[in-house]
């Protein structure tokens, strides 16, 4: 049965109990992580990346460019630290390029 509210709550905060009820968490953070590594990328690299799976704290990212893949392979924890920092929490403790 569904909670009823005698007070009134903001719209964020009824969207924040909905996700957290219902244990959704896990879907919004593999979206988050996605629209962080687009963000933070940029399109040079976005227009190469092929796929973008964050699997039990591990972020699985296909690229198309052998090249831009061996280059993004030196800057692996520092990529880490700004996805992690873009959303606000630790997501992802590992980077995996393919």
């Amino acid at each position: 049965m569904t909670k009823r509210y005698n007070e009134h709550i903001s719209l964020s905060e009824a969207l924040k109990s909905f996700i957290k009820e219902n244990h959704l968490e896990g879907g919004i953070d593999k979206i988050d992580v996605r629209d962080a590594w687009i963000q933070l990328m940029g399109n040079g690299v976005a227009n190469y990346t092929q796929d973008i799976i964050l699997k039990n704290e591990t972020l699985h990212v296909s690229l198309t460019s052998s090249v831009l893949r061996e280059e993004l392979s030196y800057g692996k924890q520092k990529i880490i630290e700004m996805i992690n920092e873009q959303l606000g929490k630790e997501l992802v403790k590992e980077l995996i390029l393919r």
